[in-house]
């Protein structure tokens, strides 16, 4: 008797366990942010949805637990060739979402390696129909390029393209170092014209210069010549002709000239003529004979 009530004990306690597990088999609590695909005998049955749900024990599985948040995936550097066959270094991160978990899980092995692979094929397409001036100043219209491009192919597996970024582009170190070598050179370049600008506008300036000066010059020398000439007029009609106009400012130049080289640091002793008359008129000469 005793030996009855334990089996009997043990075979409820037993059944109990597995009811208590029966049930928790049946009884599914998705969190937010996810969705569960369950399998009924091996095949698709049904996708929870976040929430308590039920389904048969034993019968039915949980097969995946997919995030319907945004996935980040972070595309590998690749070595890109571009139209002018230079290399260039290019990665890229996309933002993606799965609105179809069914289509996820199914239709593809493995998600994202496909659209990490999908990415770099397309990268590589983009900027090798491009120059590389071209491919690093538009960062823009490969983004737009690349999404339109991966958009509709994995639309397929249930999955929708948020956004993708570029994240570095950027030449191989050979030809950045190359480049860099080329825009020293040219830097070069425009300081020699710059340098070469400038003295010629120097050198013309200079010659503007001089040719005013010499301008001014003919212009004094002629405004001289006419006051030298109004002088002998005045001096002339004053003296009624009676002595020769040259003589009186001759003599005056001789005695402004004398005293300068009295007033002159290596003059010691000047000595004028008694008779500065007959001193100029012994340097006119001949001319004054004429008169």
């Amino acid at each position: 008797m005793p030996f009855d009530l334990l089996n009997g004990g043990v075979l409820g306690l037993i059944l109990i366990a597995f009811v208590v597990l029966t049930v928790l088999k049946g009884v599914r609590m998705v969190s937010q942010g996810e969705k569960w695909i369950v399998q009924r005998l091996g095949k698709y049955h049904q996708t929870l949805e976040p929430g308590l749900n039920f389904i048969i024990p034993y019968v039915d599985t949980v097969a995946y637990k997919v995030t319907t948040k945004d996935i980040v995936l972070d595309i590998p550097s690749q070595e890109v060739i571009t139209r002018d066959n230079v290399v260039i270094i290019a990665n890229a991160v996309a933002y993606i979402n799965i609105v179809q978990p069914a289509h996820a899980v199914y239709g593809i092995e493995d998600y994202e390696h496909g659209i990490r692979n999908l990415v770099q094929t397309s990268l590589r397409s983009i900027i090798g129909e491009m120059d590389l001036d071209a491919a690093l100043s538009s960062r823009d219209q490969i983004k737009a390029q690349l999404k339109h491009a991966i958009s509709d192919d994995i639309s397929d597996w249930g999955i929708t393209l948020k956004t993708v970024e570029i994240q570095d582009i950027k030449p191989s170190p050979t030809m950045q170092l190359a480049m860099e070598e080329q825009a020293a050179a040219e830097r070069q370049r425009r300081a020699m014209v710059t340098r070469a600008d400038g003295q010629k506008q120097a050198a013309i300036l200079e010659a503007d210069g001089r040719l005013e000066a010499s301008r001014r010059d003919a212009e004094a020398q002629v405004v001289l010549a006419k006051g030298s000439e109004e002088s002998i007029r005045l001096i002339s009609s004053a003296m009624d002709g009676k002595e020769m106009p040259v003589v009186y400012l001759l003599g005056e130049q001789y005695i402004k000239a004398m005293n300068d080289m009295a007033q002159s640091n290596n003059a010691k002793t000047v000595v004028l003529p008694a008779d500065i008359l007959n001193t100029v008129k012994g340097l006119v000469g001949d001319k004054l004979k004429t008169q």
